[in-house]
């Protein structure tokens, strides 16, 4: 699927750089530096459409020169701004792909995850761009730890890990009042365990002890309930769980 998006976007961005003649961008000078500077007061002025067809004509005309790849880097962040980010993704790309020792590499990385977390849809629909862009973030991470966007990407992470934690709970909660406790089980277990850094950790454990109450198996609810004791002691649930200690 990445590689099927990817080439469209690339079929997409080699039309715009081909179509990007003198009749659409507002360069009209050889100088490299000029036609950059050009570039730029369109960006600048967010006009993230002339943008693009500059820096799309940058990129076919003024290939190998000392603006490659600043163009490179801003004709992705113009695709960004319009949140156009499977083209902005392929863009980036491009850029860690063919100038990786680029200055703008560092920051390029960071962006190419942030299409991806850009990508991540409602937690109802399917996730793989949500796992993708956490992939892509914890890469950035790896490689520049100490970056000024690693807070960021940091926080990013725990957002989309927050989102599948939901994803999966609410999946756990169907199963409960489908009756399937059995698999309610088995979902609110993966949150407690793949999530326990999420808020919604402590909703799961208190879930599972529910679904296995209602099986009647009170000595492994009884274990949970110590767990939730021992683990989350300042949830608003913990009442709760106490009075069904409690009741078996």
């Amino acid at each position: 699927m990445k590689l099927f998006l990817f080439l469209a976007a690339a079929a997409v961005s080699l039309t715009i750089a081909a179509c990007s003649g003198t009749d659409r961008t507002n360069i009209d000078t050889d100088d490299p530096d000029k036609a950059f500077a050009i570039a730029m007061k369109s960006y600048e002025e967010k006009d993230y459409l002339q943008a693009i067809d500059d820096f799309s004509f940058i990129k076919v005309k003024f290939s190998g020169t000392n603006i490659s790849d600043k163009s490179q880097y801003y004709l992705g962040m113009s695709y960004l701004k319009r949140e156009e980010f499977i083209l902005a993704a392929y863009e980036f790309e491009y850029l860690l792909k063919n100038y990786g020792t680029s200055s703008f590499a560092v920051d390029g990385r960071f962006q190419l995850a942030m299409c991806y977390f850009g990508l991540s849809p409602d937690y109802s629909l399917d996730q793989t761009y949500t796992y993708q862009a956490i992939n892509e973030l914890k890469n950035f991470l790896e490689l520049y730890p100490t970056d000024k966007n690693a807070p960021v990407a940091e926080a990013k992470i725990k957002e989309l890990r927050s989102k599948l934690a939901y994803k999966d709970l609410k999946a756990a909660q169907l199963y409960y009042k489908m009756d399937d406790y059995k698999a309610s089980i088995v979902y609110f277990e993966h949150v407690v365990s793949e999530y326990f850094d999420t808020e919604y950790a402590d909703d799961a454990l208190y879930g599972k002890i529910n679904s296995l109450i209602t099986r009647k198996k009170y000595d492994e609810a009884k274990k949970e309930i110590e767990r939730f004791e021992s683990r989350f002691p300042n949830s608003d649930l913990l009442q709760k769980v106490l009075r069904m200690k409690k009741s078996i």
